[in-house]
């Protein structure tokens, strides 16, 4: 997947805004577990919040970065504990500006 536009992430931050996080990273961090789970549901909603329990940002910012290296996804947002990430499905639902 090519990198967003900025034009792209703040279409997709004003679409992320009103969802709730599908997938939470708990104590244990972040286990292949939590990362198939991301990926369901990522193939499930292509735009997804991620809960991040770590007090550390460096480690929330790791965290981005492995899961989009893991599951080619698009960071689109982290603020604060939450991180928002965009991959489209085989038949995108969402549509994004040029």
């Amino acid at each position: 997947m090519k990198p967003l536009t900025p034009a792209q992430r703040q279409y997709l931050r004003g679409l992320a805004h009103n969802r709730q996080p599908v997938v939470m990273i708990g104590g244990q961090g972040l286990t292949p577990a939590v990362l198939k789970e991301i990926e369901r549901a990522l193939t499930a909603h292509e735009l997804i919040k991620i809960k991040a329990a770590s007090d550390e940002p460096e480690v929330r910012r790791a965290w981005l970065t492995e899961i989009c290296a893991g599951t080619g996804a698009e960071p689109v947002q982290q603020i604060g504990k939450i991180l928002v990430i965009y991959r489209p499905a085989a038949k995108p639902v969402i549509v994004l500006p040029a």
